[in-house]
């Protein structure tokens, strides 16, 4: 299993074997990321009877024209009748998942479809194309993911590298680069057409202290402070309602990239329904914060877009660092839904979940005022109409244990990111 002069495959184009899975005539079967010269994106397949001898397939599982060398390649079975997790050679009731790390974007992207057993190929459904235009598993700092099955909880589970916000210089002074995300459960909507993440159940053990908040109105341009947690180390689950949809502005026809529309309306920029949502990692003087918040939009009388944002723009005073701005559409109605916002708050990481867990956007920032006990978290709302807080639980997170061992935050001249440093 290897690039050599017959396949004619470039030996700096060729790595990251997936999860190996049984065919339906007993074989092994395993793909590995590639690329063509002029940029044609492959999954090359390779089969095997012993697990030791491999034999490239003529055709690769999947192709897409243009778009790159494909990293980290994952192919996995999903199922439609629920959302327990599969071991990788289950086939009947189900989908398939392919998902892509594109070297050129430095995003994961996934599709949804079906796998022909016989003739080994994997078809993206309807809509679907393995390329930029598809779906992200993270809108944030995220790439290079894996999917893991664990066959005692019967649950399919996601991490995801999380990539420096500062320059390589700090890196090489802080003594480390990157970390893992917390782990996620992942599993096939009820649509049938995306994936939903959820942090996995183990985190809950570490919650401590609870705040809990009941039927709150957020006026307009309220901000709350949510007290009683340790705001640099925390886990806030909240629940908005919005009564006055006909009162959210009309989103642009040309309004199609949401990283871009969060950039542009950012915190300042006031409309009907929104900004709301969090302001973590938050200052004692509000220098530094990071938010992550909802905008209602329309498109006609009867149809919204709901946008979720994760705003790194003031979450440092290191000017050196990447503040970027994250953004992406949530597919929910907000007529019939509330809208749910989970975030877990790791010192230097944001990660949220809309939706439910149909977005996630994970934010690396380095606060350096925001850190320890100079850390607060709010509730806000700077749009024109009041939204409806119909819960909130906002838990304190004690340090993890890696093999009985607590591990403890960092000082503040180092990464201080004590639940998921390993």
């Amino acid at each position: 299993m290897a690039p050599n002069a017959v396949n004619g495959i470039n030996p700096d184009r060729f790595r990251d074997p997936t999860t190996a899975w049984i065919g339906h005539d007993g074989e092994w079967r395993v793909i590995v990321g590639s690329s063509t010269d002029d940029r044609r994106g492959l999954a090359v397949l390779y089969k095997s009877r012993d697990f030791f001898n491999w034999t490239q397939a003529t055709k690769p599982l999947h192709h897409e024209d243009l778009t790159g060398m494909w990293e980290c390649p994952d192919f996995f079975p999903v199922s439609i009748t629920g959302t327990d997790g599969l071991e990788t050679s289950s086939f009947g009731e189900v989908k398939h998942v392919l998902k892509v790390s594109l070297i050129e974007t430095l995003h994961d992207y996934y599709t949804v479809g079906s796998y022909d057993r016989e003739k080994d190929v994997y078809v993206p459904d309807h809509g679907f194309v393995q390329d930029g235009s598809a779906p992200r598993l993270d809108y944030g700092k995220f790439y290079a993911s894996k999917t893991f099955y664990d066959d005692v909880k019967k649950r399919r589970i996601l991490w995801g590298w999380v990539n420096e916000s500062s320059p390589a210089k700090d890196d090489i002074e802080k003594g480390w680069s990157g970390l893992q995300s917390f782990p996620r459960k992942v599993w096939l909507g009820e649509s049938g057409n995306e994936l939903l993440q959820w942090p996995i159940e183990e985190i809950e053990t570490l919650r401590e202290t609870q705040v809990k908040w009941d039927n709150k109105v957020l006026k307009a341009g309220s901000t709350i402070q949510v007290h009683g947690v340790t705001a640099a180390q925390a886990d806030v689950d909240v629940s908005f309602k919005v009564k006055d949809l006909e009162k959210a502005d009309v989103i642009e026809p040309s309004w199609t990239d949401p990283q871009k529309i969060c950039s542009e309306e950012d915190l300042s920029v006031k409309s009907g329904l929104g900004p709301f949502g969090l302001m973590v990692l938050a200052s004692n003087d509000m220098e530094e914060y990071t938010s992550v918040y909802f905008r209602i939009f329309k498109s006609n009388e009867t149809k919204y877009v709901v946008l979720m944002c994760s705003d790194q723009s003031r979450s440092s005073l290191n000017e050196e660092n990447d503040k970027a701005t994250f953004g992406a559409f949530v597919a929910i109605d907000p007529s019939q839904e509330t809208l749910s916002l989970r975030t877990l708050i790791d010192h230097s990481i944001v990660e949220s979940y809309g939706g439910g867990g149909k977005v996630c956007i994970t934010s690396r920032v380095y606060p350096k005022l925001a850190i320890g006990e100079n850390t607060n978290l709010f509730v806000f709302n700077k749009g024109t109409q009041s939204v409806d807080v119909l819960g909130l639980n906002a838990w304190s997170l004690k340090s993890a244990q890696i093999n009985g061992e607590t591990v403890s935050p960092f000082s503040e001249c180092e990464d201080s990111h004590s639940l998921n440093q390993y």
